[in-house]
This record gives structure tokens, sequence and C-alpha cells, in this order.
């Protein structure tokens, strides 16, 4: 509240600004009392850290340390890894020391920059420096949508709307890494278990074969394949259901190309 004094005159603003941190959270449909700080997730953390890192970054910027910094969360980057930890210890002592802030030990590292993320993203390894998509926002990624394609009650409209919604909202964060190769392999990952979701909820033979007929398959390939003795998982990715499940059927329930923007 002090920092904000130094720059918003407006005491109403700063009288709302303190209700909001005053309020209190629930917990297990209880009021708990905020001592300090600001509750997590909150809309005014991001802001406010903000406020407060500021005198970080100019610390930052004098020393001459190239950085990316998103609220609470910051990467610096050096070319030598006894600079690195020179310059990790010199800020933790300045933001425990001077700032009165506690830094995260078990999630801050002194580490090549491949091995690190930020906001979900990371570099490979070369001197490319091409920015990807985190393993581990990646693997989450894979997980929700192993989540809204589940074996369970099936309404495939329902299904794709969820899906769909997802995916649009992670493709417009994630599409302009600079590896295309990872979203195309993740696009077709999700259409074949889409196609696997499919081929599950037929279930018998006869319904495998009749709705493959249907679909213009081969009568012989058609039976073929509904009598396959692989599982549901292999047979998702055969040519047959490829050729009656092509990408273009997937589009038109609304499925977004994972291309990369330029």
């Amino acid at each position: 509240m002090s920092r904000l004094g130094q720059r918003i005159a407006d005491k109403r603003v700063r009288w709302i600004i303190r209700r909001f941190l005053q309020a209190g959270v629930m917990e297990n449909a209880e009021l708990t009392a905020t001592t300090e700080g600001a509750p997590q997730g909150g809309p005014l953390s991001p802001l406010l850290a903000n406020l407060v890192l500021d005198e970080l970054d100019k610390e930052m910027e004098r020393r001459g340390l190239r950085f990316v910094r998103y609220a609470d969360d910051c990467n610096v980057y050096l070319r030598s890894e006894r600079a690195a930890s020179n310059a990790f210890e010199n800020l933790t002592g300045f933001i425990e020391g001077k700032m009165k802030l506690k830094v995260n030990c078990a999630k801050s590292a002194v580490d090549r920059p491949w091995a690190r993320k930020l906001l979900g993203s990371s570099f490979l390894p070369g001197k490319g420096a091409k920015r990807r998509i985190a393993p581990k926002a990646l693997a989450k990624a894979k997980e929700r949508i192993r989540e809204l394609t589940k074996i369970g009650r099936f309404n495939f409209e329902a299904i794709m709307a969820q899906l769909n919604r997802y995916l649009v909202g992670w493709l417009g964060y994630f599409r302009f890494c600079q590896t295309p190769s990872v979203l195309k392999e993740l696009e077709t990952w999700t259409r074949r278990r889409l196609r696997h979701l499919i081929w599950r909820q037929w279930k018998c033979g006869s319904t495998r074969f009749s709705e493959l007929v249907k679909r213009g398959a081969n009568r012989e390939d058609a039976a073929k394949l509904a009598g396959s003795s692989h599982g549901s998982w292999h047979n998702s990715r055969t040519p047959l259901l490829s050729l009656v499940f092509p990408n273009a059927w997937f589009a038109s329930y609304g499925l977004p190309p994972f291309n990369v923007s330029s």
C-alpha cells in the first residue's frame, strides 16, 4: 500500500485495493481472514506483482542482465554457469534482503535454458534458440484431451464442442512456437484419439462392419477390420479408419487446424 501511495494519488482507488486485500478468502465454505499478501489466483495479484517487482526489473537492468519476467515468474539468461550462479546468489540476496520477499527455492535453479520453462514455453538445445512448447505443457494438453475424449457416455457433438473450446484457447496461446512438427504430431494424435473413441463406441463386430460400409468402405476390407483381434488403439490408426474419417470430416465438426501462424 505504501508503493501504491507513491504512484496513485486518488485515495478512492487505494481504498478499493485495500478492501480487496482485506476481503478474506473462502476455504471449505468458510471465510478466512487475509493478514498478508493477495489471494492465490486473484485478478489483483499479477497487477500488484508488477508494481512491487518493478524495483527488481530496474535492478536487473542496472546490472546489465538479460531477463524475461511475467508477474512473479522470471528467467535470467547469462553466458556461463559461473555467471549464472553469481547472479542467482546476488539476486536472491537482493529480493530477500532489500525487498523482503521470499524466493521459492523449490522452483528456482541455475540450469540450461532448454531445461527450464517460462509460461509453458522453452527452447530447443543448440544455437538456433527456437521456441518450443515445454514438455510438461505438452503432456498436460494431452492429458486434458484424454479427459475430454474418455470412454463413457457418448455424445460426439458434445465431446467435439468441449474439445474445440479447449483447443481454440490452447492453440491461440501455443501456435506461435517454432516447432511446427510438434503441433502436427499433436494434431495427428488428437484425430487418432477421436477415431479410437468412435471405434470403442461401436463395440461389436457387426456394428463396426455396418458402420464402415455405411461410410463407403469396401465390404471385404470392412469385414477384416471389424473382425480384427487387435485392440481399438491399434485399429484407430489403420488406413481404412482414416479413409472413412478423413481430416475434413473432423474439420466439419469444428476441429481447429493446428498449423503454426506466422
